[in-house]
């Protein structure tokens, strides 16, 4: 680790950002400027270093792989997608439904069949895709992205999944010769459309490197966490605090309005308190409604529970908290509402869902 917080290596890693700086994607905003890096230390289980990036580099043209995959164009996959595409990088997507694609294919896209038809035209494939089974499918599977790899490309997969599942990947891409990384996203469809989202990156740091400005173009902050399966892990801890977040705030919204408060001022009091957090008052004033517009399905939630909890279980983490909420997200699930936004468990606590 002490490598990682010398000053002499932040100054070169910075210096290193800055000179991927780019005429390859030409659009790129303003606002894409370099940031300053800080570290952290590490704790166990995983003792390894981590370093943050907040800021978005400038990109230069022979430094960025110039085909780049996208496999899975779903409410975070599209606009990550097209956010590459606007800032004018050589897109190649593809998806199971390949409508899906269509409207990146009108913005410039290319379109392949299969995965591992984009994964050996391309120099870096991304993939986001809904759960590990399809995470594995895609990069493994009988016409997966592994079968395209070979050594000088990269495969970034940005899914959320669990370790075990991450490092089957990471092995199966490595014996191809090519690089990997796990990137999962902390973010849902507005931060994803705004190019916001945080990234938790773990793997190969070489590719990590390559790919930091692209990286950049679709999220606000990265995170490199050193060894496979750490981001994988990093991504479950945030997913977990937030969905029993959400749990708790929905029995709070309730209770108000059972003893005559008005829920719309709890929200308002919520949000101006120490207890702050965009996602209340954003998600507030649609759940008061019983509207539950989807930018972070239900059922992604509850799976992002249920392989937290296990994770908690593999080092023998007390979460009671966490698993009494995945018993609501299950609930509400039973109950057909697994495509609505995460914020759909507040019917779980109805009682009308449950009678």
């Amino acid at each position: 680790m002490s490598s990682l917080v010398k000053t002499s290596y932040s100054h070169n890693v910075a210096s290193t950002a800055m000179a991927m700086c780019s005429s390859f994607c030409p659009q790129i905003p303003n606002q894409f400027r370099g940031r300053p890096i800080s570290s952290f230390p590490s704790r166990q289980p995983f003792s390894v270093p981590f370093k943050a990036f907040t800021s978005q580099a400038n990109i230069k043209e022979d430094q960025l792989p110039a085909r780049i995959g996208f496999l899975g164009i779903g409410i975070m996959g599209f606009p990550m997608a097209q956010n590459l595409i606007k800032a004018g990088c050589d897109v190649t997507v593809w998806n199971r439904t390949k409508s899906k694609c269509e409207p990146l294919i009108s913005l410039g896209a290319k379109y392949k069949s299969f995965p591992e038809e984009v994964a050996a035209s391309c120099d870096v494939t991304f993939s986001m895709l809904a759960d590990p089974e399809s995470a594995v499918d895609v990069a493994c599977g009988k016409h997966g992205a592994a079968n395209g790899m070979s050594p000088g490309k990269g495969y970034v997969d940005v899914s959320t999944v669990d370790g075990e599942t991450s490092k089957l990947i990471y092995g199966r891409i490595k014996a191809t010769g090519a690089l990997s990384l796990e990137a999962p996203v902390s973010g849902s469809k507005k931060p994803a459309e705004d190019g916001q989202l945080i990234f938790l990156t773990a793997g190969d740091k070489s590719l990590y490197d390559t790919v930091a400005p692209l990286l950049d173009i679709m999220g606000k902050s990265r995170f490199y966490l050193g060894d496979i399966g750490n981001g994988a892990a990093m991504k479950l801890v945030v997913n977990m605090i937030m969905g029993s977040m959400m749990a708790s705030f929905s029995e709070g919204l309730l209770l108000s309005e059972k003893v005559g408060l008005d829920p719309s001022v709890l929200v308002e009091v919520v949000s101006q308190g120490a207890i702050s957090a965009p996602m209340y008052s954003m998600k507030g004033p649609s759940m008061i409604q019983s509207l539950y517009p989807t930018a972070f399905p239900l059922k992604h939630q509850q799976k992002d529970l249920r392989l937290a909890l296990g994770l908690a279980e593999s080092v023998s983490q007390p979460t009671p908290i966490a698993a009494a909420a995945n018993e609501l997200y299950k609930v509400a699930k039973s109950h057909g509402l697994s495509d609505q936004d995460f914020s759909a468990v507040i019917e779980s606590l109805k009682g009308k869902l449950q009678q």
